[in-house]
C-alpha cells in the first residue's frame, strides 16, 4: 500500500512527536499536513494583542476623536476642513496630493531612462555610473534637504559662485518653494524608479523583444506595446513608494516650503498650537487618501497579468561604437557624478566649518576639525547619537521579532484570519510618518491597557515605539520573501528524524531565511537612524535623535556642528546599507545553492 492512501491519523504516531496520544483529535500529523506549527497558538496571542494594541488601537482612536470637539459628537471637524471658505485646508490636501504625484512623475523621467540606459548598453565607465546612480538613498532625508539649502538656496554656494564670477547684482537662481520641493523629491527618490526598473529590465527576455521586431514591430511600437508592460508590476511598486514617501515628506517642505501648505506640516503646526481636534480630522484624511491611492494603483496593477514565458537567456548590453556618442555619454556620466556627489561634499566640507564663522561670504573662511572633536569628547553632544542608536536597535529588535512571527504565521499557517493579519501589520506603511506620530499621541495621552496603565505621551519610549511601527513592514515582508524559499519538506524531513518544533526552527528554518529577514532588519535600523517625520513630533529633551538635533543646531546658526552630526549620520546609514546588501547577495547566493 502506497504511503498517500494511507489514512493521515494512522501515520500521526509515527511522524508527529512521540510524547503526543496516538488517539488525539489534532494530532501533529494532521497539523502539520494542514501547515500549521504547535506554536501558532500562543504567537497568536502576543502578536494580536500588539497589532491591537498599537495599529488597531491608535487608529481607530484618531478616527473616533475625530468626531468629537469640546467633548461633543460632532461633524463640525471634517465641515471646517471641507468647508470652502477655508482655504487653507483644502489648499493642504490639494498640495499634498500634487506634489506627491509630480514627484512621482519627475523621479520616473529620471529613473527609469536611467535603468535603461545602465541596463541596454554597455559604454566605458557604466558599471561605475550605475552603482553611482544609487548615492541619493544614502542621504537621510534631513541630511539632504539641508545640504540643497547650503549648495542652491539664495544663500546657498552655487548661487553666490555664479553670481561672483559674473559679477552680478543678484543670485541668478535660488532654489526655494514649490520647485525646490520637487527637485528635492525628484533627486532623493529617482532611486526606486531606477532600482525597480533595473531589476525588472534584468529579468526580461530579450526574445520577446525580438519576436516583436522580427513581426515588424517599429522600435518605438515594441517600447510602448511590449516593454513597458512588462515593467508594469515593476513601475507601479515604486509610484506607490514615491508617492507615499512624498506624502510622507516634512522636511523639504519644513525647510522650503515657507508658505507652502501640505497636510503633513498643518498637522505638525495644529499640534504645535494645541488644536488636536483639526490635527487628528487631517490626519485621518491624509491617511485616507494614502490608502485610497494604495488601493488604486493596486487594482490597476492587477487589471492584467504581465506574466511571460522565459527561455532563461540573459540580456546582452549593446556596444556603443560611435566615437561622439561615446563622447558624449562620458561627458554626461561626469556630469552626473558631479551632480550626485555635491551635496554629499557639502555636507563633509561644512563638518569642518567653525560655528558662527561663516555668515556673508561665499565660501566659509575658517575650517576645524573642533566639530567632530566635541562629538567624541563631550558627553551631552553625543547624547543625541546615543539615543538614536539606542531607540534604533530596540526598534529594530522588536521589529524583527514580531515582524518574523507575522511572517512565519501568514507563510506557514492555514488558519482563519491569516489574510487580515497580513494587512493589518502592513498598515504602518501606508500611513505617512506625521499619522502614525498622531495616532500615538491621541491613543497614549492617558494609561490604557496596552500601556499597562502608563501614559506613554512624554516618555522615552514613545518615539521607539513609533519607530518600531513604521519599519514592521519592512521585517514582515524580507521575513515573508525569506519563508517562501524555504520548502516545507525541509522541516518535515528534520521532524521525522525526531526534531521538535523548535530545534527544528533553531536549525534548519532559521539558517536559511537568517541573511534575508537580517538585510530587512538592516533597512529597517536604517530608516530608523535617519527618521525624523515621527521624531519632530514625538522627541523629548531626554531621547532627542541626531535628526531632531541637526534641525536644533541651525536655528542656534551652528552650521559647522549640524553638518558635522549630518556626516556621522551618513557613515552609520552607510555602513548599515553596505552590510544589508552583503546579507542580501549572501540570502540570494544560499537560495541558489
Amino acid at each position: 500500500m502506497s504511503t498517500s492512501s494511507l489514512d493521515k491519523d494512522a501515520v500521526a504516531p509515527m511522524t508527529g512527536n512521540p510524547n503526543t496520544p496516538s488517539g488525539s483529535r489534532f494530532s501533529f500529523g494532521k497539523r502539520f499536513a494542514a501547515g500549521l506549527r504547535p506554536s501558532v497558538n500562543w504567537m497568536l496571542l502576543p502578536l494580536g494583542f500588539i497589532i491591537a494594541g498599537y495599529i488597531v488601537y491608535p487608529v481607530l482612536t484618531v478616527v473616533w476623536e475625530s468626531l468629537f470637539r469640546d467633548d461633543a459628537f460632532t461633524l463640525q471637524n471634517y465641515a471646517e476642513f471641507f468647508d470652502p471658505s477655508q482655504t487653507s485646508y483644502l489648499a493642504g490636501l490639494f498640495n499634498s496630493v500634487w506634489i506627491s504625484l509630480c514627484s512621482v512623475l519627475l523621479s520616473a523621467l529620471i529613473g527609469v531612462p536611467l535603468a535603461f540606459a545602465f541596463s541596454t548598453y554597455e559604454f566605458p565607465g557604466r558599471s561605475i555610473f550605475a552603482a553611482l546612480a544609487t548615492l541619493p538613498i544614502v542621504l537621510p532625508p534631513l541630511v539632504g534637504v539641508i545640504s540643497f539649502m547650503f549648495l542652491y538656496s539664495e544663500s546657498g554656494m552655487i548661487p553666490r559662485l555664479l553670481q561672483s564670477a559674473f559679477g552680478l547684482e543678484q543670485v541668478p537662481f535660488a532654489l526655494d518653494g514649490v520647485w525646490a520641493i520637487l527637485i528635492v523629491h525628484a533627486y532623493t527618490m529617482y532611486v526606486f524608479f531606477y532600482l525597480f526598473a533595473s531589476a525588472a529590465l534584468k529579468n526580461l527576455d530579450p526574445s520577446v523583444e525580438e519576436a516583436a521586431l522580427s513581426l515588424g514591430a517599429s522600435n518605438r511600437f515594441r517600447f510602448w506595446h511590449v516593454t513597458l508592460p512588462l515593467l508594469t508590476p515593476a513601475l507601479v511598486g515604486a509610484a506607490l513608494l514615491v508617492f507615499m514617501t512624498s506624502m510622507n515628506s516634512f522636511s523639504a517642505p519644513f525647510i522650503f516650503g515657507g508658505g507652502f501648505r501640505v497636510l503633513s506640516l498643518s498637522i505638525y503646526n495644529a499640534k504645535l498650537n494645541g488644536d488636536m481636534a483639526m490635527a487628528v480630522t487631517q490626519t485621518v484624511v491624509l491617511s485616507g487618501f494614502s490608502i485610497g491611492f494604495l488601493l488604486w494603483m493596486r487594482h490597476y496593477e492587477s487589471r492584467r497579468q504581465y506574466a511571460m514565458s522565459s527561455k532563461g537567456v540573459a540580456a546582452r548590453r549593446r556596444e556603443v561604437r560611435k566615437p561622439w556618442l561615446r563622447l558624449l555619454i562620458g561627458g554626461a556620466g561626469i556630469f552626473l557624478v558631479a551632480i550626485l556627489l555635491l551635496p554629499h561634499l557639502t555636507i563633509l566640507l561644512l563638518s569642518f566649518v567653525r560655528d558662527g564663522s561663516w555668515t556673508h561670504q561665499t565660501l566659509p573662511p575658517v575650517y576645524t576639525t573642533e566639530n567632530y572633536a566635541r562629538l567624541f569628547a563631550e558627553d551631552t553632544v553625543w547624547e543625541p547619537i546615543r539615543n538614536s542608536l539606542y531607540m534604533s536597535v530596540l526598534a529594530t529588535a522588536a521589529d524583527l521579532c514580531i515582524g518574523v512571527t507575522a511572517a512565519y504565521l501568514v507563510v506557514k499557517g492555514k488558519f482563519r484570519g491569516r489574510r487580515l493579519l497580513d494587512a493589518l501589520v502592513m498598515v504602518p506603511w501606508a500611513l505617512p510618518g506625521t499619522v502614525v506620530a498622531i495616532n500615538l499621541i491621541v491613543a497614549f495621552s492617558k494609561g490604557t491597557p496596552f500601556s499597562f496603565g502608563e501614559a506613554l505621551v512624554g516618555s522615552f519610549y514613545l518615539l521607539p515605539i513609533a519607530y518600531f511601527l513604521r519599519h514592521l513592514p519592512i521585517v514582515f515582508r524580507a521575513s515573508s520573501a525569506a519563508f517562501k524559499q524555504v520548502d516545507d519538506s525541509l522541516e518535515e524531513a528534520a521532524h521525522n528524524l525526531g526534531a521538535g518544533w523548535f530545534y527544528t526552527f533553531r536549525r534548519v528554518t532559521l539558517p536559511l531565511i537568517g541573511p534575508g529577514v537580517l538585510a530587512g532588519g538592516l533597512l529597517a535600523l536604517v530608516t530608523s537612524l535617519g527618521e525624523f517625520v515621527a521624531s519632530i513630533l514625538l522627541y523629548v529633551y531626554a531621547n532627542r535623535p541626531i535628526s531632531v538635533e541637526i534641525l536644533s543646531q541651525l536655528r542656534q546658526f551652528n552650521m559647522g556642528s549640524a553638518a558635522a552630526y549630518g556626516v556621522l549620520l551618513l557613515v552609520l546609514v552607510s555602513l548599515v546599507l553596505l552590510g544589508s546588501r552583503r546579507l542580501s547577495h549572501g540570502a540570494a547566493d544560499r537560495s541558489l545553492s
